[in-house]
């Protein structure tokens, strides 16, 4: 098959054996460098693509996709406002709700928490807190007894359980006789849930929503309407959406407003996380230099002979770049199918180790999961791999341009 002569040359110096073993070496380090370096950032990435998923799942297991509120006040036509979104076909639920911020008093110190009244006929469809029930039941949750459900680790600061009584006390403050008295009633403890997310459970407090409204004095008030979205990338529109339909004044907030810090930390981690891995496929692009001009100092002569033949310093340039970008090639191809390799076998990898060393690397009862979550994205991998192959690429201009400038006269005149 014809070949160009510049790729022909290129390949044969790829395949034959070379004088200078140490200049194999350098070239055998460049590819195994460049392959580590994406297998490597490809795994870290997709792991910490998969603890961010898991930490999005896990909160919003207890909170709504969006919300749509009253501004500055309660919103009283919620039952018209839930009838509109679930018209919506991009809503798959939606429930009213209150939210408070509470001080509660248990067998311990006063912990602070969001109290929040729902509905447990209609809380199901926006959140899955009644599958994660550790005691009790959400239908505990009758109006007129006034119970209340705690987080795990709420529960455990408050020192109580199942059958005990909390003191919640509201910031919001009533007239009374003897002044300005803040709203204090008294809850008993019918529930404990868990839902692996450490602010769920530490800050979040249930009760029926006509107990908090009439501990608030709100009449048929809410705060607002929670969403569960079908897609909850979509959750800003359909909230948007849903409040201009209402044709009122209304705040609107979404999972993405909501955890805001939260999440641009974690895509901060994993952006610098990703730039301090390239690194390693930089090292490796950096022993592809210093191979390609030793390789480009050895031939020295061939260079000369090929000059005396017609080939132009144009196509000199080309013999060593398609070696050297091929070598990239290799290690780039090499450390994909490495990377996904590794990422999708390493959590067998990581129960191999804790076997043989009889350690736990990831414990359930810090972390909250039962194994090594990860997140293969293809976006991810073919970045990854354009990165790895443009590093190549750049490594071997210099040596490429160096070769190119060779003189026949001075390469020969000592041969």
């Amino acid at each position: 098959m014809f070949k160009p002569i510049p790729v022909a040359i290129g390949l044969r110096y790829l395949r034959a054996k070379r004088r200078n073993g140490f200049i194999s070496f350098i070239s055998l380090a460049s590819v195994v460098g460049i392959a580590l370096g994406v297998m490597i950032l490809i795994t870290t990435l997709s792991v910490m693509s998969g603890f961010q998923r898991e930490i999005r799942d896990r909160l919003l297991q207890a909170t709504a996709h969006a919300t749509v509120m009253g501004a500055g006040e309660a919103m009283h036509d919620w039952p018209h406002a839930t009838k509109i979104a679930m018209d919506d076909p991009r809503v798959a639920g939606a429930a009213p709700f209150i939210h408070v911020q509470a001080m509660l008093t248990g067998n311990a110190d006063p912990q602070g928490a969001l109290v929040t009244g729902i509905l447990p006929g209609e809380e199901p469809k926006v959140s899955v807190i009644g599958d994660k029930m550790k005691a009790g039941k959400l239908d505990s949750l009758q109006p007129g007894e006034f119970h209340i459900l705690l987080g795990q680790e709420l529960a455990a600061w408050l020192r109580v359980g199942v059958g005990d009584s909390v003191v919640v006390t509201a910031g919001d403050f009533q007239g009374t006789p003897m002044g300005a008295m803040p709203k204090i009633k008294r809850f008993t403890v019918s529930g404990i849930f868990s839902v692996g997310h450490n602010d769920v459970d530490r800050n979040l407090a249930l009760v029926h929503m006509g107990d908090l409204q009439r501990v608030l004095r709100m009449g048929e008030g809410v705060t607002g309407v929670r969403l569960k979205l079908h897609d909850m990338y979509q959750s800003w529109d359909v909230a948007r959406d849903l409040a201009l339909r209402l044709q009122g004044p209304y705040r609107i907030s979404d999972w993405t407003s909501e955890n805001a810090n939260l999440y641009h930390s974690l895509k901060m981690e994993k952006t610098v996380m990703g730039i301090l891995l390239s690194f390693i496929i930089l090292m490796g692009a950096f022993s592809l230099v210093n191979s390609q001009v030793m390789l480009v100092t050895d031939k020295q002569a061939d260079i000369a002979i090929l000059r005396t033949l017609g080939l132009t310093p144009r196509g000199v340039m080309q013999v060593f770049m398609v070696q050297g970008v091929l070598i990239g090639v290799m290690g780039t191809v090499m450390g994909v199918i490495g990377g996904i390799l590794l990422t999708i076998n390493l959590e067998y990898i990581l129960a191999a180790i804790e076997a043989v060393f009889k350690v736990t690397l990831l414990p359930p009862d810090v972390y909250y999961i039962t194994g090594l979550p990860y997140e293969l994205s293809g976006s991810e991998v073919v970045v990854i791999a354009a990165v790895a192959l443009t590093m190549s690429f750049l490594a071997t201009l210099y040596p490429a341009w160096r070769a190119a400038r060779t003189q026949p006269a001075e390469a020969l005149r000592y041969e």
